[in-house]
């Protein structure tokens, strides 16, 4: 019996979804790995409307958003603002291109940073992110404490480093230099907001929720009239969002355990609106779900330890993904599983001569 589509996979459609008054659904097409789409967000106002997340960077995505926006009776020049949820390039990728064309104003959480920028861009430390604890020896390795290097840069286990299509990562190096103004401008944030802020969206406020975990920027919109909450792609349906390794925070996941954890206090809320998938009803219930996910997927690492022994985070990737997921965003996500684990006293970490980390699960 072939297993279904999960909702997030699925091919971006034509319509036009009324969702609430002064909200709609737009959604544009997009290929990334277990995703077909993302659901960008217009919120109509009396002064035209603005959206949340525009979509892929390049004229293909540029084009798909200029006819969905059609469709739904816009122009380029009736959109004043953008909500950027995070800082991944299917959700900030057309804001550039409606900030120079629009005159768009850009909204971001503070912490917001493009995912190719480092901390030796001037941005946070490693230790302001979190507070894991402070006598943590592999602070001490530089390797480990630098690993803020964007996607091209060295992973901090020692593993291969993420392989983006050629294409795909010549644009974004240009993207970051700035080198095509024309066809992607990058965007630039002109509010940046901080936790418990209140924007006026659809002619009403929404509060913003600060969700990090998937990324340190990760931002929520609630709104508490309608009972709707724009949940990026903190909460999806029936895919549990990337953790990733690679960032500044050094425990992600517990990020995002705390995050989930927060979506409980939104009892209010009547549907969720995530960045992939369809709109769904039951917060607190897909919150559990996913908490139970990933404590499934924590105990698949305690179970592997007592027969691996010490082992290289390639080897727990290898019993915690199928042979089809292998590859740098496995690792990746290993990796953050077994920090997490490190960082709570279940596991050990040293770094052997050939510079590869290697775990032992206490």
């Amino acid at each position: 019996m072939t297993a279904p589509v999960r909702e997030e996979r699925q091919s971006a459609k034509d319509d036009i979804d009324e969702l609430a008054p002064g909200v709609r659904r737009l959604q544009l097409p997009i290929d990334m790995p277990g995703l077909g789409h993302v659901n960008c967000y217009i919120l109509d106002d009396k002064n035209g409307a603005a959206l949340v997340d525009p979509g892929l960077p390049g004229r293909a995505a540029w084009h798909a958003l200029v006819k969905g926006l059609a469709r739904a009776d816009l122009k380029v020049k009736d959109i004043h603002t953008v909500v950027i949820t995070h800082s991944h390039p299917d959700h900030f990728g057309g804001a550039g291109r409606l900030q120079r064309e629009a005159g768009a104003k850009i909204i971001t959480h503070d912490n917001f940073r493009f995912f190719w920028d480092t901390a030796d861009d001037n941005r946070d430390s490693i230790d302001s992110v979190d507070d894991a604890a402070e006598n943590d020896p592999l602070l001490d390795d530089p390797a480990y404490s630098g690993r803020d290097t964007g996607p091209f840069g060295a992973t901090p286990w020692g593993g291969e480093k993420h392989q983006l299509p050629p294409g795909r990562r010549f644009g974004y190096w240009l993207m970051k230099h700035g080198a095509v103004r024309r066809f992607m401008p990058t965007a630039n944030p002109t509010s940046r907001v901080a936790d418990a802020d209140r924007i006026m969206l659809a002619d009403r406020e929404f509060v913003a929720v600060h969700t990090p975990g998937h990324t340190i920027d990760h931002l929520c919109l609630f709104d508490p009239v309608g009972g709707l909450m724009i949940a990026g792609d903190h909460v999806l349906p029936t895919i549990t969002p990337h953790i990733s390794g690679m960032g500044i925070a050094r425990d992600p996941l517990k990020q995002y355990f705390e995050s989930l954890d927060r979506m409980k206090a939104f009892t209010e809320t009547k549907t969720v609106l995530p960045a992939h998938g369809h709109p769904f009803k039951d917060l607190s219930g897909r919150v559990d779900a996913i908490k139970i996910h990933h404590g499934e997927r924590l105990e698949v690492l305690r179970e592997a330890g007592e027969t691996l022994g010490e082992a290289t985070v390639g080897d727990y990737m290898k019993r915690l993904f199928k042979e089809r997921s292998w590859g740098s965003m496995a690792e990746s996500e290993t990796f953050a599983h077994l920090e997490h684990l490190r960082l709570v006293g279940d596991a050990t970490a040293v770094r052997r001569d050939d510079g590869v980390l290697v775990y032992t699960l206490d």
